[in-house]
């Protein structure tokens, strides 16, 4: 803001010294920048909100995809494949962070963003529209492999470029909370997922839901693409946004190898609760807890609710703290504390009540700490490597250790009996980001 000196009043003139300019001045700042950041976050949590829409609705649907693309033999055998197309998504999301980051840390984070949300409504588009193995034989399959293979290389590059779009988007003393929404959109998009999901099946009959009515949400989600890709196409690039940025992209960059390792073991810790807590306690609650299937889904209802009006308000208490971890270090002890009382009043004590107030407290920790925790890993990168660096540790954080939590948490139950097996699992994932984070040192880059 340009400010000028007040007017010197004449002498014996018993006025007082105005400065008329000023107040209006800072009236017309906050009101851009407000405007600025809603345009930020609407633009960057649209590409979030799409690639966990389409999450939450292929896991919901993914009995019906297997009997559809998957027409194998066996009872389980169409479902294993459906979740095995789902899960190479995964597989590929660390290329995708790669490749996609790279091309942000050059290109800029705008046409990376670009790119992602275009590769998203694509693959949403081949699985809404594929034809089922009934009219086209194997191709359909092939189908809905090539889309979620599209899908995950693009969200393996869409978090890292956004991400660190907001942060670098943000006014001084507002990265935590820009950094918050996409959080705050990861959970809305699930919550919008289950939802749509939940009014078709009770509104249309089974032969209705097979023959058309589990393509709509893929169908919505498509939408998404046209508006994003408008309201992203308008936003201002912030890779070099001064005159250290120029300097630094004239030379060449190198990978901060040691610091990317540290970043994907602290990332663990958060990847493994959120897939745990979010997706897989409603089969937990249904076979140890004996909760009924509906019943079951309303604890991840309610963690999605959390997580989307808690995040922004986290995001503006990280910016308050002078530095990043020790609210880091705090909710992870806390958190690791809490695992094993919370598993066993779900399990002792199952009344919906009981169980929706482990899930809120164990989920709030996890939406306290994780503002900080993406600024932490943002900050401890130079501008020229940021989008790289977040996408390989994000994307294979959460394909080694989140995407694959629950299978390895159903292997261990198998292999040893115990109800707690997600408590040990979880335990493990903390620890192992607890003892990361206090080797990690912070450093606040531009």
């Amino acid at each position: 803001m340009k400010t000028t000196c007040p007017p010197i009043a004449p002498s014996g003139d018993a006025r007082a010294v105005a400065v008329p300019d000023v107040a209006p001045d800072v009236a017309s700042s906050n009101v851009s920048q407000h405007s600025t950041h809603r345009r930020i976050i609407l633009a960057t949590s649209l590409g979030n909100a799409l690639e966990f829409f389409d999450f939450t609705v292929y896991s919901f649907f993914a009995a019906l995809i297997g009997k559809l693309f998957f027409p194998v033999g066996g009872l389980h055998g169409p479902l294993l494949l459906s979740f095995a197309t789902f899960g190479a998504g995964f597989v590929v999301r660390p290329i995708g962070g790669i490749v996609i980051g790279t091309y942000a840390d050059r290109r800029g984070r705008k046409a990376a963003m670009t790119l992602t949300i275009l590769m998203m409504a694509l693959g949403t588009a081949i699985i809404g529209l594929a034809p089922t193995y009934a009219r086209i034989g194997v191709a359909a399959p092939l189908l809905i492999v090539a889309g979620r293979l599209i899908q995950g290389f693009s969200a393996g590059g869409e978090v890292g470029a956004s991400t660190t779009f907001l942060m670098e988007s943000a006014a001084p003393g507002t990265r935590g909370y820009l950094v918050s929404w996409q959080l705050a959109s990861q959970g809305a998009s699930a919550l919008a997922g289950a939802l749509c999901g939940m009014l078709l099946t009770h509104a249309l009959t089974p032969a209705a839901l097979e023959s058309w009515g589990w393509r709509v949400p893929f169908l919505l989600g498509l939408l998404i693409g046209p508006v994003g890709l408008y309201i992203r196409s308008h936003l201002h690039e912030t890779l070099h946004a001064g005159p250290e940025a120029h300097a630094s992209a004239a030379t060449p960059a190198r990978h901060d190898v040691r610091r990317i390792v540290l970043g994907t073991l602290l990332m663990i810790g958060s990847t493994s609760s959120m897939y745990l807590i979010v997706f897989y306690l409603p089969a937990w609650l249904t076979r140890f807890a004996h909760v009924s299937g509906a019943a079951a889904f309303l604890p991840s209802g309610l963690a999605g609710l959390i997580l989307t009006v808690a995040s922004p308000f986290c995001g503006k208490l990280t910016d308050r703290l002078r530095s990043r971890k020790p609210i880091l270090l705090a909710t992870s002890v806390v958190s690791v504390l809490a695992l094993y009382p919370a598993f066993a009043l779900m399990l002792h004590a199952p009344a919906m009540l009981t169980i929706l107030a482990a899930v809120a407290l164990l989920i709030g920790l996890w939406v306290i700490a994780n503002p900080a925790g993406f600024l932490l890993l943002l900050e401890g990168f130079p501008r020229e490597m940021r989008g790289r660096s977040l996408g390989i540790i994000y994307s294979v954080g959460v394909t080694l250790f989140g995407g694959f939590a629950p299978f390895v948490v159903t292997w261990l139950i198998g292999a040893t009996g115990s109800a707690y097996a997600p408590v040990w699992y979880m335990a493990a994932c903390s620890l192992v980001s607890l003892a990361a984070l206090t080797v990690f040192d912070e450093r606040i880059t531009d």
